[in-house]
């Protein structure tokens, strides 16, 4: 299974683009991908994005880097040389939602499968299992990573977002929620909650 995050100059599939693309195996989390690109010309690049991941607007279009079509192919090329095909996202609709959108505009073939596990719901279910209720905010779900992050035991101090390092956070909390177990050393000094540990 493949752990996938995305970072892009916005929310829209279709007038946004994707500059970075992080992902790493969870059979073997040592076998990674991280590549970045200029998005197209004709993307738009919403303020919210630029805070979020530090970036500028000069270097999401500096013309010396890859296309976002080349982007893609390296990624796809990446993950057609592992077994699973399925991928684990904190928000599965958004990062496939733009590689799906981005392969239909570059006449691309879509190697990953159409199911995927969504590390919101499965941290949500896990919640409602301990407390008897969902972690709810203003009427709507509030497990985002940083919360799901704070559930398995774990510190959100991204001071901007990260493919590869949004991965490992995700491939984390998955181990965590689904063996109790750690999964990268890095994180050996934040301990697991009993609530999670089999």
């Amino acid at each position: 299974m493949i752990v996938l995050d995305i970072e892009t100059s916005g929310l829209n599939f279709n007038k946004c683009g994707i500059w970075q693309i992080g992902a790493l195996d969870l059979i073997n989390p040592l076998n990674v991908f991280l590549d970045v690109a200029r998005i197209d010309d004709k993307d738009e690049i919403e303020e919210g994005a630029l805070r979020v991941t530090g970036k500028t607007f000069n270097e999401l279009r500096d013309t010396n880097k890859k296309s976002q079509k080349e982007l893609i192919e390296n990624f796809f090329n990446w993950f057609n040389k592992t077994e699973y095909k399925n991928c684990i996202c904190q928000n599965p609709q958004f990062d496939l939602g733009f590689l799906i959108t981005k392969s239909v505009k570059y006449g691309l073939e879509i190697p990953f499968h159409h199911r995927a596990f969504d590390l919101h719901s499965i941290a949500s279910f896990k919640y409602f299992q301990i407390y008897g209720k969902f972690l709810i905010k203003e009427g709507k779900s509030d497990m985002g990573l940083t919360n799901t992050l704070k559930f398995c035991g774990l510190e959100d101090n991204r001071k901007t977002h990260n493919a590869l390092e949004d991965c490992k956070l995700t491939a984390e909390c998955f181990s965590r929620l689904i063996y109790g177990k750690n999964l990268f050393s890095e994180y050996n000094n934040f301990k697991i909650p009993e609530y999670l540990v089999q």
